[in-house]
């Protein structure tokens, strides 16, 4: 397993548009296989921060099984307006 952690900054003022956006969206991601859950936080002291956290039963399900699938533009162009910068995205393994 491993979990994907997207830091996403959006626009000021243009929070509630993205998390309407991403609720309406979320279902891009969901749909793909090897994905185990997904979960969107939003910053208290930045409410303009996000983190997207998913877990991946392997970084391969992600890039194969999302990102190269024509699911991934939809997603994109769903939220990416809000976005202030691009998200900075990294995986990550649990410790033993």
């Amino acid at each position: 397993m491993v979990l994907e952690v997207a830091e996403i900054k959006i626009t000021p003022g243009q929070e509630q548009a993205f998390k309407d956006a991403y609720r309406g969206a979320r279902e891009f991601v969901l749909a793909s296989p090897g994905l185990r859950s997904m979960r969107m936080t939003q910053g208290v002291e930045t409410p303009t921060r996000f983190v997207l956290l998913i877990e991946w039963d392997s970084v391969e399900a992600h890039e194969q099984g999302f990102r190269e699938t024509d699911r991934f533009p939809k997603w994109r162009e769903a939220i990416g307006p809000y976005f202030s910068q691009p998200p900075l995205v990294e995986h990550f393994n649990d410790l033993d």
